[in-house]
């Protein structure tokens, strides 16, 4: 996690998989390294807006017994000349690591099995879509686009037995195959629930950033974590060419859906034409 901080700041936090909290701390120091190094634990962490034990646990993922260890590590990179990078720099290092990680979305394509998938999607009947907690909006973004293509999308973004109950009905209506997308962090009740869609008979497909993801078929992209919440533009990158994908896989549905559509919407008046009032 080291694009947009400090050079030396960076170098601490390469690798590291911090909490939301812990990236507040972080992006405080990365803007306010000049002064932060004088601050006790308590004035840092009133400053950066977030509880003193979450300091030290700060400090502690990073390798240090605690905040004076890291706070004594830092003051060389201010006293030696360096400075804090500003608000602006921070935005465009998380810019630039979404730019790099669609890159490698467009370097892998070739490697995703993104035509058999989308064929296997397209035919199962109903295609259920898993997303908890932050991954709803993209399992809602691609359940959205997968409805005008398909005739029976059962989006499931509630855990607990609500999620249970969705996957044996859509099993027992017929379901092959379900969708799921697991980003960082990962809810365990997410991954329960696929492991019980195993056993219901449902083969399983994930959208997510880790390739070791237990699924039959993994579709990974990279998660910016940059800022203070992860961004997924890679993600949805890839979720919009698995779309793309089914709607390849029976293009004379494809287009007999698409058109009723915008039949359906054009006598309903559900979007504005031409200028916005």
């Amino acid at each position: 996690m080291a694009d947009g901080y400090h050079g030396g700041l960076g170098l601490l936090l390469d690798g590291r998989r911090l909490s939301p909290v812990q990236r507040r701390i972080a992006h405080y120091l990365s803007e306010h390294l000049d002064e932060a190094i004088f601050l006790s634990s308590v004035e840092l962490a009133e400053r950066a807006g977030v509880s003193q034990p979450s300091v030290t646990r700060f400090a502690m993922v990073l390798g240090f017994a605690g905040y004076p260890e890291l706070r004594q590590a830092l003051r060389p990179l201010v006293l030696g000349g360096g400075a804090g990078e500003p608000r602006e720099s921070v935005l465009r290092g998380a810019i630039d690591r979404e730019i790099r990680n669609l890159a490698v979305v467009r370097e892998r394509l070739q490697a995703f099995p993104l035509k058999e998938l989308g064929e296997h999607l397209a035919a199962t009947e109903p295609l259920p879509v898993v997303g908890l907690r932050v991954s709803c909006g993209l399992a809602t973004t691609f359940a959205y686009y997968a409805r005008r293509i398909h005739p029976d999308v059962r989006l499931l973004t509630h855990g607990g037995s609500e999620l249970v109950d969705g996957l044996h009905a859509a099993r027992r209506a017929g379901a092959e195959w379900v969708v799921a997308v697991v980003l960082p962090r990962y809810p365990r009740e997410t991954v329960e629930a696929l492991e019980y869609a195993g056993k219901l008979g449902l083969r399983v497909a994930v959208i997510t950033d880790r390739p070791d993801f237990p699924a039959e078929i993994v579709l990974d992209a990279p998660v910016s974590d940059r800022l203070v919440f992860d961004s997924h533009a890679a993600p949805l990158a890839l979720a919009m060419a698995l779309v793309e994908a089914m709607a390849d896989a029976v293009p004379l549905r494809t287009r007999a859906r698409l058109e009723e559509y915008e039949r359906m919407t054009d006598e309903a008046g559900t979007f504005l034409t031409g200028d916005l009032p």
